[in-house]
């Protein structure tokens, strides 16, 4: 399973990225807003923080125009993603880019048939939103599960992205329910890493090494 964090935060980037821990990166207008610069000039800069793909939304509502803000995002790097809604205007644009060898991430998916028609239109990802399922009492793993089935039945190569996780719960569910990436934020990702036992361990190790005189 990949994992994409999902902010605009730089310094967040670099150092997840340094450690190894992630293999791509999911950001949107709002995140980017938090940063007060400029849209493309840090979707740039992440891009250079990570060989792996880069989702960059457009703001357009109507195809014409999404097709024009995608091609703009993808002439920023290489590895830029464009993020498309899940609308009639998102897909036709999808098939456009998709032709033209951009990468998609078709976002806020609510269901399979919504998955189905994404792949169709030859989306990269498809980004199942899983918390907000949550919040109205619909179970977003059994959702990935039908995705999951339906791509496998249909040999289907978009990926399902598990988007809008909050906790280290979702991470795990998600990947038993064969999502190929999650994208996170930076502190449920910090979160998968922690484990009271772990703590506990390493506290007694240290301890015994103290008492032994143990030196490296």
């Amino acid at each position: 399973m990949k994992f994409f964090v999902d902010t605009a935060d730089t310094g967040e980037i670099k150092t997840l990225a340094e450690a190894g821990l992630i293999d791509g990166v999911t950001t949107n207008p709002s995140l980017i807003a938090k940063s007060g610069r400029p849209f493309a000039e840090v979707i740039a800069e992440i891009c250079e923080l990570t060989p792996g793909h880069v989702s960059a939304e457009v703001v357009a509502t109507e195809y014409d125009t999404m097709v024009s803000e995608g091609r703009k995002l993808q002439k920023i790097a290489p590895n830029v993603a464009v993020k498309l809604p899940l609308t009639l205007d998102g897909l036709r644009a999808c098939r456009t880019l998709a032709d033209e060898d951009t990468a998609v991430n078709v976002t806020l998916c609510f269901s399979a048939n919504q998955a189905l028609l994404a792949a169709k239109a030859g989306a990269t990802y498809i980004s199942p939103f899983i918390g907000r399922l949550d919040d109205i009492n619909v179970d977003g793993m059994e959702l990935i599960e039908d995705i999951r089935t339906i791509y496998d039945n249909y040999m289907f190569e978009t990926e399902i992205l598990a988007a809008s996780i909050r906790t280290p719960n979702h991470v795990k569910l998600s990947a038993l329910a064969g999502a190929d990436v999650a994208t996170v934020p930076p502190n449920v990702l910090r979160g998968l890493i922690n484990h009271p036992l772990t703590d506990k361990g390493l506290a007694a190790f240290l301890a015994d090494a103290e008492k032994a005189g143990v030196k490296v």
